[in-house]
């Protein structure tokens, strides 16, 4: 594991490292070695990092003849970032609308991703062509007028450094260096969208596929760390947990290679160890290098490899080294990356296809580059040829995978496209400025522009034109490119080849809830996942009819999901409380759902409204019947003796108190609410009075027999009359009282039943009903006490016993009713009361007069003044 490590690390870039390894092979400065010149009246340099020096024989020497293989490690995929310079500069002078009378040139130098190999390519500009003393020029004809620099941060650091002392400007792509605004960064030009923009689109692209358990690895240096403190905090205000947040271990040998495998196996395994199945991935160009180690680490620690979701930054590229050529590159399929926006460049393909090793003599690495590509060597002497595989020069470039060369243009080679067009647009700018001041000049060396090189960073920031693709190229207030991201989905192949679907794009012109725009149905997800979107959260969503509750010492998006309280519902998933239903809706049974309520009250077209109302008639004609017994044998001794004209009155009483019930079904409106327990207190107060008026005067007709007793002239019909009138006008009142105060009214109940709005009739003042009841319970009371104490007086037809049985039957429901009304709701409640009424008046109809129609049909011969005397002295 220590060899295989060491193989592999030993190739990477230094500007990774952090530290010098070893004795750096560097050329002679002075000979065009792994330089790129090309002549021309105006000259734009470029200080790009393509090719890492690194003396090791003992790992590099596949050919002992071949010097060049030793000690070089060429990075095939940043190559065409080199030949994007070339063909925007070729471009551009072909183009009959360029310079007046000038052309472009360029020098492209190595930096080697070292700041040794960048400070020493940074001084070289400023020496004379072929004679390396710095600051010392004197060939004006080569300055030149800007620095385009990348891949990488360091690299635009290190050129910062030296070139900001000359005011020369720097066109950076790739990654961003923290620099100093006021001095590094006053000649320092971005061709960079607006990272803001780039987290924000990140942002949205993970509550898009609701991804709020992420893991974040980063870079170590300036710029993971600006990305942790400065874009994680908004994730996090948003509703992004982080499961971990990762370095990339830097790679160093000082203390020794066990500690810094230690370190990468480490990592490794808090990323794969991790439940987070998407993870944010912000590197640079050489990332790509580490990420593809990953699988390598799982077969040589005998770690389960699990897939994950990565997302890349658009800093990024594909880039590998030599001893990377033929893994796989499974790891990266299905990833998700962001990509700064490009377009297809015509021609930029053709361009590629003509090159070629043996006629570029000028291009000093192509020779390199086709050696590492092809896997082949160019010989230069007779023993060389037996060596390996020889190079013709007639291999194709469209021939190589993706993963060693990509023939369609990056979005860092587009960058350095569009750079080379802003300075020459600069320039142009520039010049028009100048001859709007000035007469032509008769000789184009009487004055040359690069002398005033430091003048053209003023031209930068209004350049604004349509390049050859048709984008526009355009700089806001603040320096910054206008311009946006792509979302590129890689799709991997077997052959080490892959694909770089655009499906979504990052607008910055866009509102920014609207930025991110996606085609989520043409991503493809990583194998493992079936094709299914990938889900990464702490635990599973909360269904609807769940909130969720927040589990104590974890992150917020760790939580716990508990069922919706009684009334209440959650709708959507991941709620994080419930809500209340409107009051004319109520939960379905799952709690994710408000329903309407049903209206409801007592009707005819229900059962049991039907079954109440037959009884209501029913014990109408019984009573009506009663009635017409006792008028068509009103001169019989029975009814004589039973007071005639108070059991007319009370089966009057009992048939419109059976009929009282007809008020409380169907539906309540105001003057059937005013009526409903007006009339029911009313007409069963005025029966109550009846029976109190029976049992009065049975107590005093057995007073009024004993000789000398002054009970007798109150025996009469103007007693009776007395107790009905002032028992019934006792409750009128007070129904006269309710109703001038505050009677009742139609009411809607939205709450006593779930699941219906029950139309009611709403008593008004509670107060005034408890009253009118209570005082008809009184007379109950009263009238049954009196029974009770009558009960063994003698009487022929034990009115008295039948009063007392009567008013227990009465009173036992009414006292049960209490209960059982305030227990009931909706339309039962009425229910209750109808049967209450309907009892009660059962109970009196039957207990008083059943005897006495049964005597009076079933057995008239009883029904005689003799058998009357004659039971009557049994009795005494």
């Amino acid at each position: 594991m220590v060899l295989f490590m060491l193989l592999v690390l030993l190739q990477l870039p230094q500007a990774v490292w952090g530290v010098t390894v070893g004795q750096c092979h560097i050329s002679d400065p002075l000979s065009g070695k792994h330089k790129y010149y090309q002549s021309g009246d105006v000259i734009i340099a470029g200080i790009i990092s393509q090719i890492y020096t690194f003396s090791n024989p003992i790992i590099f020497q596949r050919h002992p003849s071949h010097e060049v293989l030793d000690d070089l490690i060429f990075l095939t995929q940043t190559y065409q970032q080199i030949l994007a310079f070339v063909f925007a500069v070729e471009e551009f002078n072909e183009n009959l609308q360029g310079l007046s009378n000038l052309s472009l040139g360029f020098h492209i130098y190595n930096s080697h991703f070292t700041a040794r190999q960048t400070y020493l390519a940074s001084m070289e500009l400023l020496s004379t062509r072929g004679r390396f003393i710095p600051n010392y020029k004197c060939d004006l004809q080569d300055n030149a007028v800007a620095v385009i620099v990348g891949p990488n941060s360091n690299v635009c650091r290190f050129v910062a450094t030296i070139l900001c002392i000359y005011k020369i400007p720097q066109f950076g792509y790739g990654s961003a260096p923290v620099i100093n605004e006021q001095t590094q960064g006053a000649f320092f030009q971005r061709m960079f969208p607006s990272e803001d923009h780039q987290a924000a689109g990140i942002l949205q692209l993970l509550l898009l596929f609701k991804w709020t358990w992420i893991g974040v690895v980063v870079i170590n240096g300036d710029s993971g760390e600006r990305f942790v403190q400065t874009v994680l905090p908004g994730f996090s205000q948003s509703g992004i947990c982080f499961e971990f947040i990762e370095n990339l271990p830097t790679l160093y040998f000082t203390t020794g290679i066990d500690k810094m495998v230690a370190e990468w196996v480490d990592t490794y395994k808090i990323i794969i160890g991790g439940t987070a199945n998407v993870v944010i991935l912000h590197g640079e160009i050489h990332t790509m290098i580490f990420l593809r180690m990953f699988p390598r680490l799982s077969e040589f620690e005998d770690i389960t490899m699990k897939t994950k979701v990565w997302i890349m930054t658009a800093q990024m590229e594909f880039t590998s080294v030599p001893l990377q050529r033929d893994w796989g590159i499974d790891i990266i399929h299905g990833a998700i990356s962001i990509a700064v926006h490009s377009e297809g460049v015509l021609g930029f393909k053709k361009f590629l296809q003509r090159r070629n090793p043996t006629s570029e003599k000028e291009d000093a690495f192509i020779r390199l580059f086709w050696e590492t590509a092809f896997n082949c060597l160019f010989p230069k002497t007779e023993v060389e040829k037996k060596v390996g595989e020889i190079c013709t020069g007639k291999e194709k470039l469209e021939t190589l995978p993706g993963s060693v060369f990509e023939i369609s243009l990056t979005g860092h080679s587009y960058s350095v496209y569009n750079a080379v067009y802003v300075v020459a647009h600069a320039l142009q700018a520039m010049q028009s400025s100048k001859f709007k001041h000035r007469t032509m000049m008769k000789q184009r060396s009487q004055k040359p522009l690069n002398e005033q090189a430091w003048q053209l960073h003023h031209y930068f920031k209004k350049v604004s034109f349509n390049n050859s693709a048709g984008e526009k190229i355009s700089f806001d207030q603040n320096g910054q490119l206008f311009a946006g991201f792509d979302i590129i989905n890689w799709v991997t192949f077997l052959n080490q080849s892959f694909l770089k679907v655009k499906v979504g794009k990052i607008d910055p012109m866009a509102p920014k809830d609207k930025m991110l725009s996606m085609s989520v149905n043409d991503i493809v997800w990583p194998s493992t996942f079936n094709q299914v979107q990938p889900l990464s959260v702490c635990n599973d969503f909360c269904d609807p009819g769940y909130s969720k509750s927040k589990k104590e010492g974890e992150p917020f998006c760790c939580y716990d999901c508990l069922p919706c309280p009684k009334g209440k519902i959650s709708n959507l998933t991941d709620m994080d409380y419930c809500i209340q239903c409107p009051e004319d809706h109520y939960p379905n049974k799952g709690q994710d759902m408000c329903i309407p309520k049903n209206i409801s009250f007592l009707s005819y077209e229900e059962p049991l409204g039907i079954i109440l109302g037959i009884f209501a008639f029913s014990f109408c004609f019984i009573t009506a019947l009663v009635l017409w017994i006792f008028v068509k044998h009103r001169d019989t001794p029975i009814v004589k003796a039973n007071n005639e004209n108070l059991s007319y009155t009370l089966l009057i009483s009992l048939l419109l108190a059976f009929l009282s019930p007809l008020l409380f079904i169907g539906h309540p409106h105001k003057v059937v609410c005013l009526l409903q327990q007006i009339a029911f207190s009313s007409i069963f107060s005025m029966a109550v009075a009846c029976i109190l008026a029976k049992t009065t005067i049975v107590i005093l007709a057995f007073m009024a027999t004993k000789p000398g007793s002054v009970m007798r002239r109150w025996v009469g019909k103007r007693l009776a009359i007395s107790v009905v009138l002032s028992c019934s006008l006792i409750q009128a009142t007070l129904c006269i009282v309710w109703l001038a105060t505050f009677p009742p009214f139609p009411d809607v109940d939205m709450n006593s039943v779930p699941e219906e709005i029950v139309l009611e009739c709403n008593e008004g003042s509670v107060t005034m009903f408890y009253c009118v009841l209570g005082y008809m319970g009184l007379l109950a009371i009263v009238s049954f006490t009196v029974a009770f104490l009558a009960r063994k007086l003698p009487d022929s037809f034990n009115e008295a016993k039948f009063i007392t049985f009567s008013m227990l039957v009465f009173c036992s429901v009414w006292l049960t009713f209490v209960p059982t009304y305030l227990s009931t709701k909706g339309k039962y409640t009425v229910a209750v009361e109808i049967f209450s009424i309907l009892a009660s008046g059962a109970g009196l109809l039957g207990c008083i007069f059943s005897p006495k129609c049964y005597i009076i049909m079933i057995n008239p011969e009883l029904n005689n003044r003799g058998q009357l005397v004659r039971r009557k002295n049994e009795q005494i």
